[in-house]
């Protein structure tokens, strides 16, 4: 089958946008993976399908599918913002602010006279079974009022001589997926290839985590990479600036607004930090190509 797509990317995360608003697009997972192929086919960090809301007052249903694995995953702030800029730039809606519904939640998305896309990535979960995170055992440090988890890791350098172990600190959260925070010194020197895939798959977080390596700047700004559940490290990642920041100001780090440097360019994110306040993402999106694949 022949299939049309849109090639765009946030801050660096890039993504395939399929319209699926007039038929149904059955794709299975290993034409998910064709699409994400950076060899073989379009290459994606994310597959975004954008779909009709069966819900009243509902503008559309937003599914993402990772690139790498096909699995489809519950949230994706980047991703957000270019899906925004896909539906008013295709004539499927000329409002400046839409409701989408995706896997497990509800997000309001406004695009700014700039060209810029706002995203409400509503209340941060900090139920560790909600998140999910298996503190079974373990003994937290608390600063500011907010839980630092230990982890313990393989230590590889001392795996040599022996079952040697070491043990890092994590803020855990979920902005409708599970992430872990770690801070750092040096953002550039971080750990990222080698603590990423081992935090990943920690048995601690059952359906994997993703990882955030956020060094504090001052208490307006971060530099962050994130390691990202199935995809390995992206040049950014919404969702992750999104936990890096609300950690942060829970840590007593960070102000309620922080510009987010990632890799692949500037976030902003905003939290008033209180139990019914939601996270407001600012950044950009933009089409890089449209095409069609064989699949």
């Amino acid at each position: 089958m022949r299939v049309r797509f849109t090639k765009m990317q946030g801050a660096g995360n890039d993504f395939v946008v399929l319209d699926a608003t007039s038929a149904p697009l059955p794709l299975d997972t290993a034409q998910l993976r064709r699409l994400g192929d950076r060899r073989f086919g379009v290459g994606a960090d994310q597959i975004l399908v954008v779909e009709p809301s069966p819900r009243q007052g509902v503008d559309f249903r937003y599914r993402i599918f990772n690139g790498a694995s096909g699995a489809e995953v519950e949230n994706c702030g980047n991703g957000a913002r270019c899906f925004v800029r896909y539906v008013r730039s295709h004539g499927l809606t000329d409002r400046d602010t839409i409701r989408v519904e995706t896997m497990n939640n509800l997000m309001e998305l406004r695009q700014q006279p700039d060209g810029r896309v706002t995203v409400d990535m509503n209340r941060p979960i900090f139920d560790l079974a909600r998140v999910p995170f298996d503190a079974t055992g373990l003994q937290p440090r608390e600063q500011n009022g907010f839980a630092l988890w230990p982890l313990d890791l393989p230590d590889d350098r001392r795996a040599r001589r022996s079952s040697g172990t070491r043990q890092v600190e994590v803020a855990v959260l979920s902005m409708g997926n599970p992430h872990a925070v770690l801070r750092v010194d040096n953002v550039n020197e971080a750990p990222v290839g080698e603590l990423g895939p081992l935090i990943e798959v920690h048995p601690r977080f059952p359906r994997k985590v993703n990882v955030g390596f956020m060094q504090v700047q001052s208490r307006s700004r971060i530099g962050l990479r994130v390691f990202e559940r199935d995809a390995g490290e992206t040049l950014a990642c919404g969702t992750g600036s999104c936990a890096a920041v609300v950690a942060g100001i829970r840590l007593g780090w960070l102000d309620a607004k922080v510009d987010v440097e990632t890799r692949g360019g500037l976030l902003t994110i905003e939290w008033a930090g209180g139990a019914e306040d939601s996270v407001l993402m600012t950044g950009p999106a933009e089409t890089v190509f449209e095409g069609e694949i064989e699949l």
